[in-house]
């Protein structure tokens, strides 16, 4: 029997159809494979793209080869960050200027290997790449939101397939990172803990949806998991703000993010999949409103998600906004913490 269940961080309803007990090969996706014959974030292309923002280097010069991690202007934005907003209505609808900010990270100069593959120190210098513009970007007072995300895999959106994250910074706040701050503010309001915290807990005693915890960082299937295979990544110390990790704490994370990534590789063959940092918004002060996001260092957790692209929205999910699982997060957490990391396809 199918089962409706309920996430209190997302306040959202998810089906979990539990179809006849499927098993990791029946999602498998035949994978596009992108014809490029010469790309742009190979070293000695850098004067195909716009000059760097941010760059961890080993040698060379500005804009030349010698690069481990390179940030660089989205050459087709979808936001740009010359000019005003221009609040203003149309009728009775709203509109603004479409500013921002919209960067690629270039998370290495090899070509033909993937996040997974990428060594610990490596990873570490990508999130180190995220810390560095998201503490530059939050300077600017007219972003309120700023995302980084990745897409792996044509299946999840991604044109390029050399190994590369996207950031942007938006000027207002989106849907749903504003139902996950306003659901942890009332939450810690209520109660004075925080509800994420509260969660780690839970997972950590129940244990049945854990998929790796080395006391640092937890990775597991929530509950109402809205995708099969879904994964939270969650640091088990309390922190609302993910540019404030140290360099050490980096490197546990680059370490929980490599193995969930090599797990996912090995038990579904390389899907593709989206991640997102979840991550507390800049705290610039607005007229009016003296104590806006004031209680984020106390109600909010930041946390990453990994979502393996296996499945479609359809129209039912389109007119409802629930989603449905086929396979219980359970099962998802089970496989995946039964996989070998170190196994290579």
């Amino acid at each position: 029997m199918s089962e409706l269940r309920w996430d209190p961080l997302k306040r959202s309803w998810v089906i979990i159809t539990n179809g006849g007990g499927r098993r990791p090969r029946d999602f498998f996706v035949a994978r596009q494979q992108v014809d490029l014959s010469l790309c742009p974030f190979c070293p000695g292309q850098e004067a195909k793209t716009p000059g760097e923002l941010f760059v961890i280097r080993n040698a060379g010069s500005d804009n030349g080869p010698g690069w481990r991690v390179r940030v660089i202007p989205n050459k087709f934005p979808a936001l740009g960050i010359e000019g005003m907003l221009d609040k203003r209505s149309v009728g009775l609808y709203d509109a603004m200027n479409g500013i921002g900010a919209h960067e690629v990270i270039v998370e290495n100069p090899d070509h033909e290997r993937s996040m997974g593959e990428f060594e610990s120190a490596e990873i570490v210098d990508i999130l180190r790449a995220y810390r560095a513009r998201l503490l530059d970007l939050r300077r600017d007072v007219r972003f309120r939101y700023i995302l980084i995300f990745k897409n792996h895999g044509v299946e999840a959106g991604s044109g390029i397939p050399h190994s590369h994250s996207q950031v942007i910074a938006l000027p207002i706040t989106p849907p749903v990172a504003a139902t996950e701050l306003m659901v942890c503010r009332e939450y810690y309001e209520r109660k004075e803990r925080c509800l994420v915290c509260d969660l780690l807990l839970q997972e950590r005693a129940d244990g049945r949806h854990v998929i790796r915890d080395d006391g640092h960082f937890l990775v597991y299937a929530p509950f109402a998991s809205c995708f099969p295979f879904e994964m939270r990544i969650v640091p088990v110390r309390h922190g609302h703000d993910f540019a404030l990790m140290t360099d050490a704490e980096l490197l546990f994370l680059a370490e929980a993010l490599k193995d969930s990534l090599q797990r996912l590789s090995q038990v579904l063959h390389d899907p593709p999949y989206n991640f997102v940092l979840h991550n507390a918004p800049p705290m610039h002060q607005r007229l009016g409103k003296p104590a806006y996001w004031g209680s984020l260092p106390y109600d909010y957790h930041w946390h990453m998600e990994i979502v393996p692209r296996l499945t479609k929205i359809a129209g039912f999910e389109w007119g409802t906004g629930f989603y449905m699982n086929p396979i219980l997060p359970e099962e998802a957490a089970r496989y995946l913490r039964e996989a070998d990391p170190s196994f290579t396809l």
